[in-house]
């Protein structure tokens, strides 16, 4: 059956491996190089690139994955609609989340969710804004955090605003200020998180039509604050990535409060599975409850 090929044929792509997309799906890796075989044998065309370091799709295969993933995923709508029906509530939602998403909610969201919904799964693909926003265009997730903007292409369900903070070591000339303008940045060494995507630290640059004394550009969040910590710049950070930090770097807020806008965003939200609905019901709901605890 086509379905099953098609499955077979996005784990492969999702894994970038046949022997990986074999042990996710429990078949033989027999199974699944006769089933690829078989989809570019009736096509005409290859569907991937082989080499010793794995698989990759191709320009054509790419073309032919955006239907098989909308196919995956209206029948899986439909099954999942069918299980309502009936009173059951079952399915699969795909969810792309960054780091500190995955941190500081998704812990407790995935705890209660799985208590009320057992039949539901749920599958993380974790990267950065441009990565989420690929995989949503593509097809290969439901649901994404970002940080949105004015000029999403997706449709978006803003969730928490999350101040972004000028951080620095204690000793400096700056960290004992109620707040710092971002003329001051200017004038200091900084350390640019270089995030993928159209980041909040880049829509401040040009929203100040700045130019920063950039000495280093680094990816990973703990790693710029241990070099903050080290003296070797100072950055800026969203605060809820700065949860747990406080005793090592003193956190100073922007003049103007400039925030970033956390949200889930998908392709259309008329559309949406139930048990996609029903993860962004628990999202608000937990969100809800631990501004109520805090």
């Amino acid at each position: 059956m086509s379905l099953i090929k098609y499955e077979i044929l996005n784990t492969v792509v999702e894994y970038g491996s046949l022997t990986k997309a074999s042990e996710a799906l429990n078949i033989t890796q027999s199974a699944v190089s006769h089933a690829i075989a078989s989809l570019e044998s009736e096509y005409g065309f290859s569907l991937l690139h082989r080499s010793r370091s794995g698989v990759r799709v191709t320009a054509e295969g790419e073309r032919i994955l955006a239907y098989t993933r909308e196919i995956m995923r209206w029948t899986e709508l439909m099954h999942q609609e069918i299980s309502l029906i009936r009173g059951a509530e079952i399915g699969t939602v795909r969810i792309g989340t960054f780091a500190s998403v995955s941190t500081q909610w998704l812990p407790g969201i995935l705890k209660q969710f799985r208590l009320r919904y057992p039949g539901i799964e749920i599958k993380l693909w974790e990267g950065d804004y441009a990565e989420i926003e690929h995989w949503l265009a593509g097809g290969a997730i439901d649901l994404g955090f970002l940080s949105l903007s004015d000029t999403s292409p997706f449709e978006t369900i803003p969730l928490q605003k999350d101040r972004m903070m000028c951080i620095l070591p204690f000793d400096h000339s700056l960290a004992s200020k109620e707040s710092v303008s971002f003329e001051l940045l200017l004038e200091q060494p900084f350390i640019l998180p270089k995030w993928g995507g159209d980041n909040e630290i880049e829509r401040l640059i040009r929203q100040h039509n700045a130019k920063l004394n950039v000495v280093y550009e680094v990816a990973e969040d703990q790693a710029i604050m241990a070099m903050v910590h080290n003296g070797l710049g100072i950055s800026l950070l969203p605060e809820m990535v700065l949860q747990n930090h406080t005793k090592s770097l003193a956190l100073v807020p922007l003049a103007g409060d400039p925030y970033r806008t956390i949200g889930l965003a998908c392709a259309s939200l008329r559309n949406l599975s139930p048990a996609s609905r029903r993860f962004i019901e628990e999202v608000e709901q937990w969100l809800e409850s631990s501004k109520i605890s805090s």
